[in-house]
């Protein structure tokens, strides 16, 4: 007991290092969901014929260094957390199981909320569904948490790749019809969406099976990230970065070897020369390589945080991401004043461009006001009811952090 003591007090002392993580991971969710929300084109390998020169380079920019990795990234970081939320359940001598499944019940209900209102991507309804494989794999030892990891990733590696590789059977003009037909859905979703409060939940609810399908398909990618995550906290990974220099710095350079040739193909397939038939190959090569690149991000930023420049990007991102589920939903609440009949009615009205300088003003913003919120409270608004069902009483959380933390 006294062991698990310390290494509570010693993740504690480290969640900075934890949140500024998460307060990182933002950024990227931000990009790429604003684009989303922006319009019926972006990302979705459906070739825009009104798209500028400069759209395609951003939209191409956010495919190679954003698209996929960051949805990974917080994934592994639920995992990470998913220990620490069990060691606070024995501190404070109390049965773990039922928090957590509180905990997840909560996460869906506003996921469900989530797509159905504001962004039919939502994570949260995923995240809670795949959190039971964390509850039922909590007493694994560490190696077997990692090699289930890597059995579930390669399983769902073979998957996609085959699905991609049967998708080249397809013909050009096979491949063009089809994207044809996809294209021609959009006016009426815009229409949907630049309307009233009703047609836009219209039009998520009828985007939401989609959205669950493709949710189906990441699967194996979320749950792989979910596991590596439960291992490196049961390792106490980031209580030991110190240790791991070396290691770490192989893996940002083999990550980014592995991750980014993936990336930029699928950017290029998106976007480029290749055409409609190799657009969804150029996806699974992305989504297959994306790990690679996000453990380059995870050591590349474990290892600037150790720096005296990096305690203060630490600094500027923790606050952010210690209220993170407050300001991802705030992200498409906002997003959604600007782009749908909620607001604005600004869908498929602005360029990729527009969007992401729109969406790098609205991080700025997300981080100030997470500084200011987090000198003076514990939780995030979302995050202190989100405890309050996790710990079926109310957490005391309006005061102000312990210094320690």
């Amino acid at each position: 007991m006294a062991t698990t003591t310390a290494h509570i007090r010693q993740d504690r002392l480290r969640i900075s290092e934890l949140d500024a993580l998460r307060g990182f991971a933002l950024l990227g969710i931000l990009l790429v969901n604003a684009l989303m929300m922006a319009g019926p084109y972006a990302l979705s390998g459906v070739d825009d014929p009104d798209a500028s020169l400069l759209g395609r380079t951003v939209e191409g920019l956010v495919q190679t260094f954003v698209a996929g990795k960051f949805y990974l990234l917080f994934s592994f970081l639920f995992g990470y957390s998913f220990t620490l939320q069990l060691a606070s359940a024995e501190g404070d001598g109390a049965r773990p199981v039922p928090r957590l499944l509180r905990r997840s019940l909560g996460l869906f209900v506003l996921g469900a909320l989530h797509a159905v209102l504001l962004y039919v991507g939502d994570i949260l309804m995923t995240y809670a569904v795949f959190a039971l494989v964390l509850v039922a794999a909590r007493n694994w030892p560490p190696r077997a948490a990692r090699l289930a990891a890597w059995i579930v990733y390669g399983c769902a590696c073979a998957f996609l790749l085959l699905v991609g590789a049967l998708s080249l059977l397809a013909s050009h003009a096979e491949a063009a019809a089809l994207d044809a037909e996809l294209a021609s859905g959009f006016p009426a979703l815009a229409a949907d969406y630049r309307g009233d409060a009703a047609s836009v939940v219209r039009a998520n609810l009828g985007q939401l099976p989609d959205a669950l399908l493709g949710a189906i398909l990441m699967g194996g990618f979320v749950v792989a990230a979910f596991l590596l995550g439960l291992y490196c906290g049961k390792q106490r990974f980031l209580a030991d970065v110190g240790s791991r220099h070396a290691a770490m710095r192989r893996m940002c350079l083999l990550g980014v070897a592995a991750g980014l040739p993936g990336s930029v193909f699928m950017a290029l397939t998106a976007t480029g020369p290749f055409g409609p038939r190799w657009a969804l190959f150029g996806q699974v090569v992305g989504t297959v390589t994306a790990p690679a690149l996000t453990a380059a991000y995870v050591c590349g930023m474990l290892l600037l945080m150790r720096t005296a420049r990096g305690a203060r990007i630490t600094a500027l991102l923790a606050p952010a991401g210690r209220m993170a589920l407050t300001n991802y939903l705030a992200q498409s609440l906002v997003m959604a004043l600007v782009f749908t009949g909620y607001g604005l009615a600004l869908y498929d009205r602005l360029g990729p461009a527009a969007v992401v300088l729109g969406s790098l003003v609205l991080y700025g913003a997300q981080l100030a006001l997470s500084a200011h919120l987090m000198a003076r409270f514990r939780y995030g608004p979302v995050e202190w009811l989100l405890r309050t069902v996790t710990l079926a009483r109310f957490p005391g959380g309006r005061t102000r952090e312990p210094a320690a933390r």
